[in-house]
């Protein structure tokens, strides 16, 4: 048996016995928890595999060494195994909500998640968190007594991490009491949730800091205006003199300052934490729900990514460069769900036979949309140039 002991989690984890189940019931496995289970239930799901080809910053055919949606996940799931471990979290439920967290995402990263959100203006939006959601409640086709993954409510809490109001009715309409509750009462999630959202962000800073600079758009010299990059790059070169003009030795001096910065995030993050717990001291996991957030970094930590982010986005999502990728990216959505509206016979087999069953111009347009969605970006680009005779992205 491999079966995690609850007494070495803290009294406020989300404990593998007390796991709020499954949308249909299944009998336990013999050698892992519930959570377990999930975390395994989606690496091998097909979203999963599919988010090796879809764009984080930099589109798939721009560089090999770029990150992904998947490399993003495994990083992200990584930070947050470290962070559950010190601070006596359910490791494995953070594992399987960082893996999930993306599945839903569409082809060309935010650029086409925005096309794919003005597509269905009139029929109720589009955001990656509920895609996320659906994609393991009900698209993934695996097992034959259900739809989905069937995955425990602590997941699918975890991976729901936004949602407005009138999304929440929705979802509490269909199953009352679940995981939009906490949407319509002003509540927390788990302490397992609330690290995914902060891991996803330290690891989205870091790993477009290495990229930016990889692909040029953005310089050493310019992230010396970042406080958090600066004092981490001169610690490193504080210890290694001489290292940026020694052969590659600057590539070395970025990789040292982001693992420094990494590094002393997760410290910040951990005792940051352990202070508001200790000060909170709730009961349980439940007490965690209405004592307000409790995982986050210290003031100063705070102030410090936010001015990180503020550059990244200023210098290198506003990239002239990154821009026209994006309106040429958001041009392949548009017009993908554009041509699958009018001949929904062009989709995959499946999603045309939803097409045809679909009750109204809204169900339709679902369909088309949960087509598009799960796209890879080369995918998207091929089928483009296919029903249009255009090759916009090479």
């Amino acid at each position: 048996m491999n079966l995690p002991k609850d007494a070495s989690l803290a009294r406020w984890a989300s404990k593998p016995a007390d796991t709020r189940g499954r949308l249909h019931a299944e009998a336990p496995a013999p050698t892992r928890s519930d959570h377990q289970r999930d975390r395994d239930r989606i690496v091998h799901s097909s979203a999963f595999r599919r988010l090796v080809y879809k764009t984080q910053v930099f589109l798939n055919h721009e560089g090999d060494l770029f990150r992904t949606r998947l490399t993003h996940s495994l990083e992200v799931a990584q930070l947050g195994r470290s962070i559950a471990r010190s601070l006596r979290l359910n490791e494995d439920l953070v594992e399987a909500i960082c893996l999930a967290h993306d599945l839903g995402h569409t082809p060309f990263g935010h650029a086409g998640q925005d096309a794919l959100n003005e597509c269905m203006r009139d029929w109720g939006g589009f955001e990656h968190n509920l895609q996320s959601l659906r994609v393991v409640d009900r698209l993934e086709e695996r097992y034959p007594g259900f739809d989905g993954l069937n995955l425990t409510f602590e997941t699918r809490e975890g991976i729901l991490k936004h949602c407005s109001q009138a999304n929440a009715r929705r979802i509490e309409q269909r199953e009352p009491g679940g995981i939009a509750q906490r949407f319509l009462r002003g509540e927390q999630p788990s302490l397992e949730a609330q690290l995914c959202n902060l891991a996803d962000e330290i690891a989205y800073n870091a790993h477009d800091v290495d990229d930016g600079v990889r692909s040029g758009l953005i310089s050493m010299e310019q992230l010396q205006a970042v406080p958090l990059f600066a004092r981490y790059h001169a610690l490193t070169l504080a210890q290694h003199p001489g290292l940026a003009a020694r052969p590659h030795g600057a590539r070395r001096l970025l990789y040292d300052t982001i693992r420094r910065m990494l590094s002393d995030q997760v410290y910040d993050v951990v005792a940051a934490t352990e202070t508001r717990l200790a000060e909170v001291d709730p009961a349980d996991a439940q007490a965690v729900r209405t004592a307000g957030p409790l995982v986050g970094f210290s003031a100063q930590m705070r102030a410090e990514s936010t001015a990180l982010k503020r550059f990244l986005f200023q210098n290198l999502y506003r990239h002239p460069q990154v821009v026209q990728t994006t309106e040429l990216a958001q041009t392949v959505v548009r017009e993908l769900f554009a041509i699958y509206l009018e001949r929904p016979q062009e989709m995959k087999p499946r999603f045309a036979e939803r097409a045809q069953e679909a009750a109204d111009a809204t169900a339709l347009a679902r369909v088309a949309c949960d087509f598009v969605a799960g796209m890879t970006d080369r995918y998207a680009a091929r089928e483009h140039a296919r029903l249009t005779g255009r090759q916009l992205l090479a």
